[in-house]
């Protein structure tokens, strides 16, 4: 008897039916159904009826690439805490709700790594001291550290991964995983390991280098150091990408100083986060744009990104003279209970300490407010300010008091820019986007739900300062490129299918600073490795997401 016949198999896993394509490179919109199968795309022309396993209706709806978050610290998100080996599920209702915010918004791929912090690389002598570091930064259980970018992957959990990830070679990191948190400059032999290192994490898959120039350890290295390390980037092709060592009053010569290390090592520079924060600089845009033009015409690559807000967000010890956090968190939590120290710390404040980005100084702490603080979630939301207040106490008392009960572990969101610098940078050839976004519980920052649905509706469609080819262009065809993410960024046939449906009249960002994980309107679907994530603004329970390695 003879076996049955299967089935023939459709042609395609999924079909977009009868949507407008923006394609990612610029390139006005135009008529196309997309197919996808086996994870790969290709663009057929309208009215096309293969048959598909699955048809989303995007008539009336704009199908663009999966957009791609260039600056995240979600590296720890969903990886595999140290207490489970294999993988597992959902885990925390808390954390889950941090994975999909940006996957609900259209985000299919996270660039992490980013401001000279990461989970990976370091001697293995020196990873039990990182994790203390590591816990601090981003505030999600115990995970480890990593010897390097293989054993980052190898700690991605697929169980919890809803969108890409790739990954920088954060500077701090890289330093205190040499040579801990002193204050100095690098011994020959230690400037050796970590270029070695280094090359060794770029050459396993790393996208570039990051540096996070306000924060320690990474606040301690001078320019040559940096130079020597953004030259081991440059040999791979990859960018030097920089959190500038001041922002604010100083933010044009820290501008001066990344383009100097651009121009010596070759690296392609990328700045991150661009702004001029602080009353010292608002304004000074006008000025810091015009250098980045200039010196892109000599003939340095330099682009830099952007998220759509005034407000920034960071770790609260940030915001304490570099002194202060000498050694590491562990150092800095026995040095705060002295009186001494904290009025040491006033004085920093009030005065400045040369070459040192002066947050508080530049702004007050009525401008800084809690975003988490776990032990203390009545805190979080509020101003310090207020806190202090209404504790009968001084800010800087009130602040290390926290620090001590929350062993270091407390975000903060500070209030710290003016609306015509950052729309002067979104609207800048040179930016692309970035939400800067600080995945931890509590009350997040509401860029890291909002940035990309709110630079398509609030500055795209309501405000006309980006047409909506610029828009994707800048949150998927100029990082592809930037990053090296071959098969992303763009939709053509043999393209990754990473995929976003959404109406441009609806598409809109509902976060708040109060209800900072709100989903957003008009993204209808999103595809993740030719896989349906989001199917009518609902996430899927899909987990497509894969650690992406730039060769």
């Amino acid at each position: 008897m003879a076996a049955p016949t299967a089935a023939p198999r459709p042609p395609y896993d999924v079909l977009l039916r009868g949507g407008t394509l923006v394609d990612g490179t610029g390139a006005p919109r135009r008529a196309a159904d997309i197919g996808i199968t086996g994870g790969r795309i290709a663009v057929l022309p309208p009215g096309t009826r293969p048959e598909a396993a699955e048809v989303i209706d995007a008539a009336g709806r704009i199908v663009t690439p999966g957009f791609i978050d260039v600056h995240t610290h979600s590296d720890a998100l969903a990886a595999r805490p140290a207490d489970r080996a294999e993988g597992g599920g959902d885990g925390d209702d808390a954390l889950e709700a941090l994975r999909l915010a940006p996957l609900l918004q259209g985000v299919t791929t996270e660039i992490a790594g980013n401001c000279g912090s990461g989970l990976f690389p370091a001697r293995p002598e020196r990873l039990p001291a990182l994790a203390e570091h590591t816990r601090v930064v981003f505030g999600i259980g115990a995970v480890p550290p990593a010897e390097d970018f293989d054993g980052f992957a190898a700690g991605q959990d697929p169980a919890l991964r809803r969108t890409h990830i790739a990954s920088l070679v954060g500077h701090g990191t890289l330093r205190a995983g040499v040579m801990g948190f002193d204050d100095r400059p690098p011994a020959p032999g230690e400037l050796r390991a970590m270029c070695a290192l280094l090359d060794r994490c770029l050459a396993q898959g790393a996208a570039g280098l990051s540096t996070g120039l306000i924060y320690p350890p990474g606040g301690y290295a001078g320019t040559g150091e940096l130079i020597a390390l953004a030259e081991v980037a440059a040999r791979h092709g990859k960018p030097y990408v920089t959190h500038l060592r001041d922002e604010m009053s100083q933010v044009e010569t820290a501008v001066e100083e990344a383009l100097e290390i651009a121009r010596e090592s070759g690296a392609p520079l990328q700045i991150s986060h661009h702004k001029t924060a602080g009353r010292h600089a608002w304004g000074a845009t006008l000025r810091t744009l015009p250098m980045l033009e200039r010196a892109r015409a000599e003939g340095v690559d330099v682009l830099c990104d952007v998220y759509p807000y005034t407000a920034g967000s960071t770790v609260l010890h940030a915001l304490l003279p570099p002194w202060a956090n000498e050694g590491g968190i562990g150092a800095l939590l026995a040095r705060l209970p002295d009186p001494a120290v904290r009025d040491r710390i006033r004085t920093s404040i009030a005065r400045g300490v040369d070459g040192w980005e002066n947050t508080v100084g530049n702004g007050g702490w009525d401008l800084v407010s809690v975003a988490a603080a776990p032990r203390h979630p009545a805190a979080e939301g509020r101003r310090i300010a207020d806190l202090a207040a209404e504790a009968g106490t001084d800010p800087v008392e009130y602040v290390c008091d926290l620090l001590l009960a929350e062993a270091g572990g407390v975000t903060i969101i500070s209030h710290s820019m003016r609306e015509d610098d950052v729309r002067r940078v979104i609207a800048s050839p040179l930016s692309m986007i970035g939400s800067d976004g600080v995945p931890k519980p509590g009350r997040p920052h509401p860029r890291w739900a909002g940035s990309f649905a709110r630079i398509l509706g609030h500055y795209g469609r309501d405000e006309g300062l980006l047409t909506l080819e610029s828009a994707v262009h800048k949150m998927t065809g100029v990082p592809a490129r930037r990053f090296g993410l071959t098969g992303r960024g763009t939709v053509h046939d043999g393209a990754r299918a990473d995929l976003v449906v959404l109406d441009p009249d609806t598409v809109r960002d509902n976060a708040t600073f109060d209800r900072p994980l709100l989903a957003p309107d008009g993204v209808a679907a999103v595809v993740v490795a030719g896989r349906v994530a989001v199917r009518d603004g609902r996430p899927t329970g899909v987990r497509a997401g894969e650690v992406v390695r730039v060769p």
